[in-house]
């Protein structure tokens, strides 16, 4: 079958050589979480790409922070992911750890049918 890139965390695979995707919902999900994940400046040749949510880990959770990671989210998928559609953004964890915040973000690909969540904790 044929694959569409190598998943990461990059493993071996005795079939592959190293475990490879070979769907389009697995290939959108991990490559809208090193969206999401990687900083700007951190990719070599775009300089703006990237959310960076670590420039948050030791930011007050409230309702102005998640507004922020909202509307950067939401920039960065409209300019480099543009076929994907992000359907809802939702933030939990406030209460039980200050020190931790569930983020989960419905998205879709409506092109080609594909629904799907994207979930981590930062």
């Amino acid at each position: 079958m044929a694959s569409f890139g190598v998943a990461l965390p990059i493993t071996q695979n005795a079939t592959d050589g190293f475990t490879m995707i070979k769907s389009f919902k697995k290939l959108a999900t991990q490559n809208l979480k090193m969206l999401i994940l990687t900083a700007p400046g951190e990719r070599v040749m775009e300089p703006e790409f990237g959310v960076g949510m670590r420039k948050y880990l030791f930011e007050n959770f409230n309702s102005s922070t998640y507004a922020k990671i909202d509307t950067n989210i939401k920039e960065q998928v409209k300019i480099y992911m543009p076929a994907i559609r992000i359907d809802g953004i939702e933030f939990s964890g406030r209460n039980q750890d200050q020190n931790r915040l569930l983020l989960r973000i419905k998205f879709s690909i409506p092109n080609i049918g594909i629904t799907e969540m994207l979930q981590f904790t930062i």
